[in-house]
């Protein structure tokens, strides 16, 4: 075999490769945290003061029995009107987020049947009100 003949092998290799690296580019599937990125951030400031609202309180606990996911929030919201939702983000899959609205038990508890949430990694964005207090917290979860 010539050198002629190795150089546009070599050349005809790099072309396979590149065209490759281009297909599987063109199929990557890019997702964004928010849709709506632009507003969110103009509504930041109410995240700050519901974290400031909810550190001045017990903490939020999220725990995993059974098939069940369970939310305790605070003590001393016990009885307390309580209005919210509870986002299940996935950061690898868009098509496992959840939203769930906060109902909680005269305990403060909420309880999530595991069927909804697929088994992945969450980031558990919890924003309630409660009266005119808005209140926000962000726990991890491993849903197993």
């Amino acid at each position: 075999m010539t050198w002629g003949n190795k150089l546009i092998l070599v050349f005809i290799g790099f072309a396979v490769l590149m065209s490759t690296l281009v297909y599987k580019c063109m199929k990557q599937n890019f997702e964004l945290v928010s849709k709506d990125y632009y507003n969110d951030e103009l509504r930041y400031q109410d995240k700050i003061d519901g974290v400031n609202n909810a550190n001045k309180l017990s903490n939020v606990q999220i725990t995993q029995i059974g098939d069940e996911v369970s939310i305790q929030l605070p003590k001393e919201l016990n009885g307390l009107a309580t209005t919210g939702k509870a986002w299940f983000y996935c950061a690898t899959n868009a098509s496992n987020d959840r939203k769930i609205p906060v109902e909680v038990n005269d305990e403060g508890v909420m309880v999530i049947d595991k069927t909804k949430l697929a088994k992945a990694n969450y980031q558990v964005k919890l924003s309630w009100q409660t009266g005119s207090d808005k209140f926000y917290n962000e726990q991890k979860l491993e849903v197993k």
